[in-house]
């Protein structure tokens, strides 16, 4: 009897460490993650991202390709609507591309050091490790972490992180507002570490010819100097021709949005343009403005820097201008502004006087300018525009 009650206890041991063995705690995860992210030189994963920030959840493939020591390639893809829009950051700078259009702005910046990209690792990681508040939970096959949110947009607070168990691989990610509503959520379905990548994956050239629309060679537009005033280069230079439809400063932006006339609106060549043509341009609306106490105050077709186009003032509480083109030409652009992620896109924030938001989408260029309207707000009005390219 006392063998077999020996034998018992022996078994009960046994498992008890095979047990312990097989589970850990947050603070070994937490170890373990922060060695992983140093030895990791290359990482590649594919998903799907939903924004719940519209009136309709919109839904894009992600693409995402690290190598170190800081190059990245990020795609998002509307399948619905087939467009694809990629930030490369490469020896040569960070770079947006908008394959469809041949068009490319160019950024002197620390994207992402300097802001948090939900489908990175490194801002997965960062945000575990630096929260020692955070919230941990042992799943069937994933580790759950539920830590604050550190991204641009203010109303994003917490993300919970599920973690493959057997390598650390990202599983899905959720980020919620104060109010624990859902804003974001990433789903991989492919995550590999440290497989070689060739060279022309961050190569801006070849990221821009690998789309069928991508005929033409876009043209190079160099900046006389690089502001810093807040005033982005005029892609235009002295010509006026190679950025067409390009960006523009934020100062461009006070004259081009106050000479948008219907009637005859001068380019940024200070040349009279003929009235554009009423159906030649279908525009397109935020479906949120701003808050409460503003309204449309007027809208109409123009010619804008030589291209169709579509303006649109905003009045009351805020007061901004919505200058919507359709450009033809291609450019290289120079921005001298701040990368501002809108989710579906990214945009180029230049401060000033007016403070100016540029991004293209769906084969148009918008420029969104006020002086009083926030940058969140501002922000928030240009991500409802594709809520209303979505229906």
């Amino acid at each position: 009897m006392r063998r077999i009650t020996w034998i018992a206890a022996l078994i009960a041991c046994f498992t008890l460490v095979l047990a312990g063995c097989g589970s850990k705690d947050a603070g070994s995860v937490v170890k373990e993650l922060g060695k992983l992210q140093d030895k990791t030189e290359t990482y590649q994963g594919t998903g799907t991202m939903t924004l719940h920030t519209a009136t309709q959840p919109l839904e894009y493939k992600v693409d995402v390709k690290f190598q170190k020591p800081n190059y990245y390639r990020i795609a998002l893809t509307n399948e619905k609507k087939d467009l694809t829009q990629i930030v490369l950051r490469n020896d040569e700078g960070v770079f947006v591309l908008t394959p469809s259009l041949n068009k490319v702005f160019r950024f002197q910046s620390n994207w992402p050091e300097d802001q948090g990209q939900v489908y990175l690792y490194q801002t997965l990681v960062k945000s575990i490790l630096l929260d020692n508040s955070r919230q941990f939970a042992s799943e069937k096959d994933s580790y759950v972490f539920d830590v604050m949110a550190n991204y641009q947009n203010a109303s994003l607070a917490r993300q919970k992180i599920w973690l493959n168990k057997s390598d650390y691989a990202p599983k899905q990610v959720e980020v919620s507002d104060s109010n624990a509503s859902v804003l974001v959520d990433v789903k991989f379905d492919s995550f590999k570490f440290n497989e070689k990548l060739d060279k022309s994956v961050f190569d801006t050239k070849t990221n821009l010819q690998s789309s069928p629309a991508a005929g033409s060679q876009p043209t190079t537009a160099v900046p006389e100097s690089d502001a810093t005033d807040g005033k982005a280069a005029d892609p235009a230079g002295k010509d006026g021709d190679a950025g067409k439809g390009g960006a523009a400063s934020a100062g461009d932006d006070q004259q081009g949005a106050g000479s948008a006339d219907p009637s005859g609106a001068q380019d940024e060549d200070g040349q009279q343009d003929a009235a554009a043509d009423p159906t030649s341009f279908v525009p397109m609306e935020p479906s949120y403005l701003g808050g409460d106490g503003i309204a449309l105050k007027d809208s109409s077709e123009i010619v804008f820097g030589g291209e169709p186009g579509y303006i649109q003032r905003y009045t009351g509480t805020y007061n901004y201008t919505l200058i919507e083109t359709q450009p033809e030409d291609t450019a290289v652009a120079m921005g001298s502004g701040r990368l501002v992620d809108l989710g579906y896109t990214w945009a180029q924030l230049n401060e000033g006087d007016q403070t100016t938001l540029t991004w293209t989408y769906g084969g148009k260029e918008f420029r969104l300018t006020s002086g009083d309207l926030p940058q969140d707000q501002m922000i928030a009005v240009a991500q409802s525009v594709v809520d209303e390219m979505g229906k």
